[in-house]
C-alpha cells in the first residue's frame, strides 16, 4: 500500500506512584493538570488498558492498535510485525523517582508466559537526571543463594546483599529479567523495555500507600524469577561520538544508540526492517523525512515508521537522542 505514514507522537499516559514527584512536569514539560506523585510518563504503550493514542498529524485520535491493525508491516517493519502481530513489543517511560522505587524482580519469557501469559520484562534505564549523591541497585554484591535472600527478605536485610551504584547523567544500566533491582531517590529515566507489566516486589523499606496500607510483596514468586548469578558488568560502558549513533544496549528484544549532534545527521533505516523510536533526552532538532517535517524536543518520544527508511535529524544547536528498534 502507499503509505500516508509520518513521524508520530503520543499523549503520555501519567501514571500516579506513592515514590513519585514534580519533575516530569518542571524538567521534562508533562501537563499533570493539578495531579500529584506523578511517577510514571508512558511514553509508547501497548500494554492492555493503557494502549497509546497518537497527538499529531492527520492520525491525530487513532490509537497505537489502530495503527497496527491498518498499517502493518509499513508501521512495524515486516518480520517485526510477522512476530509480533498486533502486540506492540516495546514500552517507553520516563520515570521520576522522587523516593526510592521498591526493590523487585521481572520474571523471564517462560515463567511470565506460564504464570501470566505475558511476555518476560528485560528493560534498560538511562539516566537523564540525578541528585548529588543519587544511587540506585543493580543486581547481587555478592554470591547469594535462594533460602539466603528469603531470610534476608524476612530480616528486612536485604539491601546489605545488593549492589549499589552511585549514578549521573547519561549512565546507562541493562537489566536483564531475573535481575534485582531498584531506581534510587533523586534520579530521572528514560526506560526502554519489554511490553509487559509484571513485577515482583521484594522489598519496600516499610513504606504505606496512600490508603495508609503496606503495599504486597512477592517473596516466594520472585524467589523462582531471580537470576542469582554474579556479574561484572551491572554497568553498561559506552562512549559517545560527536553527530554519530553509538550502541549502548543490545539483546534480543532491542537495541538501543545513544545519538549526541551538533551538526545534521542522516539515519538509514533501511536494513532495520522495524520501526524506530527516538526518545529526546537533551536539546531539540528538526525531523526531516520525505514528506515533511516534525520537530523532537526535551521530553519527547516520536516512533519513526518503518515504511521511513531514511531520515535527517537537524538539531537546534545541540541535542541527545536515545535511538531504539527491533533488532534482527
Amino acid at each position: 500500500m502507499t503509505s500516508k505514514l509520518y513521524p508520530l507522537k503520543f499523549e503520555p499516559i501519567l501514571k500516579y506512584r506513592v515514590w513519585g514527584g514534580e519533575k516530569l512536569q518542571t524538567y521534562l514539560n508533562k501537563n499533570f493538570k493539578g495531579q500529584k506523585n506523578i511517577g510514571e510518563s508512558w511514553e509508547l504503550s501497548g500494554v492492555d488498558g493503557d494502549i497509546s493514542v497518537v497527538s499529531n498529524g492527520f492520525l491525530k485520535g487513532n490509537s497505537l492498535t489502530e495503527l497496527m491493525e491498518v498499517y502493518m508491516g509499513d508501521l512495524m517493519g515486516e518480520r517485526v510485525f510477522e512476530k509480533f502481530g498486533l502486540s506492540f513489543p516495546l514500552l517507553i517511560k520516563f520515570i521520576d523517582a522522587r523516593e526510592a522505587l521498591s526493590i523487585q524482580v521481572h520474571p523471564d519469557d517462560q515463567l511470565a508466559k506460564e504464570r501470566h501469559q505475558s511476555f518476560g520484562k528485560t528493560e534498560m534505564w538511562y539516566v537523564m537526571q540525578a541528585e548529588p549523591e543519587a544511587s540506585l541497585i543493580n543486581g547481587f554484591a555478592r554470591e547469594v543463594k535462594p533460602a539466603e535472600y528469603v531470610r534476608a527478605v524476612e530480616n528486612n536485610t536485604v539491601e546489605s546483599i545488593l549492589a549499589s551504584h552511585p549514578v549521573h547523567s547519561g549512565d546507562v544500566f541493562f537489566i536483564p529479567a531475573g535481575r534485582v533491582h531498584a531506581i534510587g531517590a533523586g534520579i530521572v529515566i528514560a526506560e526502554i523495555q519489554q511490553t509487559s507489566d509484571i513485577t515482583y516486589r521484594i522489598y519496600d523499606f516499610g513504606r504505606v500507600d496512600k490508603d495508609g496500607k503496606t503495599r504486597e510483596l512477592h517473596t516466594q514468586q520472585a524467589k523462582d524469577a531471580i537470576d542469582y548469578k554474579l556479574y561484572d558488568n551491572f554497568v553498561t560502558k559506552y562512549k559517545p561520538e560527536p553527530n554519530r549513533s553509538v550502541e549502548a544496549v543490545s539483546c534480543p528484544y532491542f537495541s538501543t544508540s545513544v545519538l549526541e549532534a551538533t551538526n545534521t545527521v542522516i539515519r538509514d533505516y533501511y536494513p532495520l526492517d522495524s520501526f524506530v523510536i527516538l526518545i529526546a533526552t537533551e536539546g531539540e532538532a528538526e525531523i526531516k523525512y520525505e514528506g515533511g517535517t516534525e520537530n523532537i524536543t526535551k521530553g519527547e518520544t516520536v516512533l519513526i515508521p518503518a515504511d521511513l527508511r531514511q531520515i535527517e535529524i537537524v538539531p537546534d544547536k545541540t541535542v541527545k537522542l536515545l535511538e531504539v528498534y527491533v533488532p534482527h
